[in-house]
């Protein structure tokens, strides 16, 4: 009994967090949202499952809670211990003050957060140790104050959880997660959309009325701190319980077979849905988004483009001239804004190299990314598909065996390689690209003496580019051409490369300095490539993955999603503009024809120097899709909600036409439903494509 009592904090918490979830499912229920009827069966499994999946959910969120009170101690300030514990605690914290930590390497908020997080831990631990006689006080407000933050918690989540199903008649899924990632849009929408303070003064009343409850049945835990061995016992049970609900929270997932949706969301634990949606990084089209008729989505995208049959993108591509295999090198430079170059008004002069590259290129000057992420940019270069809904291709499970760029260049007898000076294991790259065919070349390939410098995302690209070099030489006595995909890092905060190669520091942590740096390392590449006998034999193609910033007045804001693209080749590609609107992904397929390349194509990407070629950009966040085209914006949302926007061009002074950037987007009075229903036709498709495996390499 008295072991019992030791588990008061965890059982008091848990039954709270049940008794707010089976609330929460009641008002959930009789939600107006709601609008389906459930037999007394439905109900039983709503309520049965639902409160056991609550339990084990809650088992594994409670992991801090074990992690806080298996700690709590008086041991640990008695001498010479103490004293060792808090000079530690001190190294660490002048160890983060330095701005030489991992933290700084990664940079934004991180080192202010763990500042705050260690500094907080040594001024606690120093009160502990020095001021024995209030020892017992301050652990007392400590337990409370930690008490206290589970149940706002639970509250909040629950809060949370009903305004959720409020908007979308669900419990959490990826638009939850997208929310997470947009937080400054967020918090403003929620700020101008419910009554906050009366809000938030409310839940921290009721949750300062009930952690007084469960301190009082709890308190017991910190008055007779258990021994040693009853912390075992806390423990070896509470593992016990984690390692049970590992298994049980995802078989009871599968018990939520329902035909009704309802019954089977109701059952759900929200929690465990946020983990899923997080994990699988799907938001499901045809649920949340605005749908035509499925043959008049594809009729509708064979207008956009032409040879396309039936449900489906497959088509043949067929040229006139004799077939090119030249070396492919494709580079993605990360966060690289248009206005960053000269050409599109920038006057810092940061991009002296490729200023002067795109001189001697076929320059794409009216160019869109697909999204703001490197995956999104990843994404559109190697499947050539529209950005659809929820997280990139490239960090979902299914993401092997598409049909990919590297797959056409494989069935042309290329070697197929992607390069990055990080470790290819972050964000799922390699994962991706190994599952496409790719050979991989990261940082985990180089050898010691082949890095002079680099941080916490991967070698500096002065690095990369000299790997590079020496893994196209390679390639290059096989006599096999290859396609080579580099993906630069150094444009990445903290913004740190090696010292002395450009006029900005290279620990001034500047972003010019990291777009500056860039420039200067690819201008060693292709100095270097210049000297190789592959190079006359070579095509670089030369484009932005997203740009440096993607925050804005409005939900896509088109400057935000402008970047520089660029096809190098002397004697092979002439120097000119193309003005014509294009998306991401299109490159490849250009790259393509430029190649007279013959193959069968599942692509929505197109040549864009093809006559029959009609100028549309795609472009999205996770959860808004949107269609540039005749100067409207179009963007289709989840809960079928649709947006247009007129744009009008602001010019720039002193920048040519070709390389305006700046739009006034104002809403269209009266919707031009041609253009919503080739928005939702080329959404509709590609999402339909990959839920039916339709995009797979083709055998």
């Amino acid at each position: 009994m008295t072991f019992l009592k030791k588990l008061t904090p965890f059982y008091n918490l848990i039954l709270f967090y049940v008794i707010i979830s089976f609330i929460l499912r009641i008002v959930l229920l009789f939600h107006p949202i709601t609008q389906a009827s459930f037999s007394w069966t439905d109900a039983l499994k709503i309520f049965s499952y639902g409160l056991v999946s609550d339990v084990f959910v809650f088992i594994l969120a409670s992991g801090f809670l074990w992690l806080y009170l298996i700690f709590i101690s008086n041991a640990k300030y008695l001498k010479p211990y103490g004293y060792i514990i808090l000079g530690l605690l001190i190294a660490l914290l002048l160890y983060i003050i330095s701005g030489k930590s991992i933290l700084n390497e990664y940079g934004g908020a991180l080192p202010e957060i763990g500042l705050i997080f260690v500094g907080i831990k040594t001024i606690l631990f120093a009160l502990f140790l020095f001021l024995p006689n209030y020892r017992d006080k301050i652990r007392f407000w400590l337990f409370s104050f930690v008490l206290f933050l589970f149940v706002v918690l639970i509250l909040q989540n629950a809060i949370s959880e009903y305004f959720f199903w409020n908007e979308f008649g669900v419990k959490y899924n990826f638009i939850a997660v997208n929310y997470l990632v947009y937080t400054n849009e967020v918090i403003g929408n929620i700020m101008e959309s419910y009554p906050v303070i009366p809000l938030f003064t409310g839940l921290f009343l009721i949750a300062a009325i009930v952690t007084y409850f469960i301190i009082k049945g709890s308190r017991n835990y910190i008055d007779s701190i258990p021994s040693f061995v009853e912390k075992i016992k806390i423990s070896g049970l509470y593992f016990l319980l984690f390692g049970l609900s590992l298994l049980a929270i995802p078989y009871l997932a599968t018990k939520e077979n329902s035909q009704n949706i309802f019954s089977n969301e109701l059952q759900a634990n929200g929690i465990y849905k946020f983990y899923l949606a997080f994990m699988n990084s799907e938001l499901d089209y045809f649920k949340f988004y605005k749908t035509l008729l499925e043959k008049e989505a594809y009729a509708l995208l064979a207008a956009q483009i032409p040879s396309i049959t039936g449900e489906s993108t497959l088509r043949e591509i067929k040229s006139a001239a004799a077939e090119n295999h030249k070396n492919v090198v494709l580079i993605t430079i990360e966060s690289y804004s248009a206005d960053f170059m000269k050409m599109y008004g920038n006057d810092r002069n940061i991009t002296p190299f490729l200023d002067s590259l795109a001189s001697q290129s076929l320059v794409f000057t009216n160019f869109y990314a697909s999204g703001n992420r490197t995956v999104r940019g990843l994404e559109a270069v190697t499947l050539s598909l529209p950005p659809t809904a929820g997280e990139s291709v490239v960090k979902r499970k299914d993401n092997k065996d598409k049909f990919t760029t590297g797959s056409v260049f494989k069935q042309k007898g290329y070697h197929v390689k992607y390069l990055y000076g990080g470790d290819a294991f972050f964000d799922n790259m390699e994962d991706f690209f190994s599952g496409n065919g790719y050979d991989i070349v990261d940082k985990k390939t180089l050898k010691p003496n082949e890095i002079s410098f680099s941080n916490v995302w991967g070698v500096c690209d002065e690095d990369m580019a000299d790997k590079a070099i020496s893994v196209m030489n390679e390639e290059a006595k096989s006599g096999k051409p290859f396609f080579n995909h580099w993906m630069t890092v150094s444009n990445h905060r903290p913004f740190t490369y090696p010292n002395g190669k450009i006029d900005i520091p290279g620990d001034a942590k500047s972003r010019d300095g990291g777009v500056k740096y860039t420039d200067y390392a690819l201008k060693k590449f292709f100095t270097m490539a210049k000297k190789q006998p592959w190079f006359a034999n070579t095509v670089f193609v030369i484009v932005s993955d997203h740009c440096a910033s993607s925050a804005g007045k409005t939900e896509l804001p088109v400057d935000k999603y402008r970047i520089p693209a660029m096809i190098y080749s002397p004697g092979f590609v002439q120097p000119q503009h193309y003005t014509n609107l294009m998306s991401q992904i299109d490159i490849m397929p250009t790259l393509f024809g430029l190649l007279n390349f013959n193959y069968q194509s599942k692509f929505f990407g197109q040549d864009v120097l093809k006559p029959e070629y009609k100028p549309r950009a795609l472009i999205a966040t996770y959860q808004d899709l949107g269609m540039i085209k005749d100067n409207v914006l179009t963007i289709i949302s989840p809960k079928q909600q649709v947006k247009q926007f007129q744009l009008t061009l602001v010019p720039k002074e002193g920048v040519e036409t070709d390389f305006q950037i700046y739009y006034e987007q104002t809403l269209l009075p009266t919707k031009r439903e041609d253009l919503i229903n080739e928005t939702i036709s080329f959404y509709q498709t590609a999402s339909d494509m990959l839920k039916k495996k339709k995009y797979n390499k083709i055998q």
